[in-house]
C-alpha cells in the first residue's frame, strides 16, 4: 500500500495535530494523520485491514482507495493476527483488564481489577471501541479503540489492541457498521 497525497475534497476529518503530553506540546507525525491513499484495486470496500508492522489501519473505500490511519499495536508477543468480525461498538466504553493483562503487567493493570468507567482519563479504550469476534461468535478480547496516549501511535507496546488517536477512532467508528470484517497482519 503506497502513500498518496490528500485528494481534493478528500476526507473531512478532525485530525489530531497537537495534544498535551506531561504538559508538553505534542504534534502527531504527518504520516499517522488520516489520509486517503491508493491500495490494491481488488480490495473490497467496507473492510478494515491492519498492517501491524507498518502501524497503519486501512478503511477500504473501493476503487483502489482507502483511508489510512496511524495506529499503535500490541507488543510482538501479544498481537492479534488473523481475521475477525466487528460484532459490537461502544462510545466512551468502560474497561476492565483481562487476567492476562494483570499477569503480564501487574504494576500497570493490577490497580484496576474492576476496571474504569468510560470517559475516565486513565481508561485505555478512549473515546470509541470496536469489538473483535471470531467466526464462531466468540469475543477475541481484542479491540480497535481510542487512546489517551496519542504519542504512542506508531509503536508496538500495548497488551494487544489496535489503538488510534481519539479523534481518529471517532471518525472510523462512524464509518464502520457492525458485521465489518477486519484483517490483521
Amino acid at each position: 500500500m503506497n502513500r498518496r497525497s490528500f485528494l481534493a475534497g478528500g476526507v473531512a476529518l478532525a485530525s489530531l495535530a497537537t495534544s498535551s503530553r506531561a504538559n508538553q506540546s505534542f504534534e502527531m507525525p504527518r504520516e499517522f494523520l488520516p489520509q486517503v491513499v491508493e491500495i490494491n484495486s481488488d480490495a473490497v470496500a467496507g473492510q478494515i485491514h491492519v498492517n501491524s508492522t507498518e502501524h497503519f489501519l486501512y478503511w477500504t473505500l473501493g476503487n483502489g482507495q482507502a483511508i489510512r490511519y496511524g495506529v499503535g499495536v500490541g507488543a510482538p508477543d501479544r498481537q492479534f493476527k488473523g481475521v475477525a468480525i466487528i460484532r459490537r461498538k461502544a462510545e466512551w466504553p468502560s474497561w476492565k483488564p483481562t487476567a492476562d493483562m494483570i499477569r503480564y503487567e501487574p504494576d500497570v493493570y493490577g490497580p484496576y481489577p474492576n476496571g474504569l468507567p468510560g470517559g475516565h482519563p486513565r481508561n485505555p479504550l478512549g473515546a470509541r471501541a470496536l469489538y473483535m469476534y471470531d467466526a464462531n461468535g466468540n469475543d477475541t478480547l481484542f479491540r480497535v479503540h481510542g487512546t489517551p496516549e496519542p504519542w504512542r501511535i506508531g509503536e508496538s507496546y500495548s497488551s494487544g489492541c489496535i489503538r488510534l488517536a481519539n479523534e481518529h477512532v471517532a471518525d472510523l467508528y462512524a464509518r464502520v457498521p457492525v458485521g465489518t470484517l477486519i484483517y490483521v497482519s
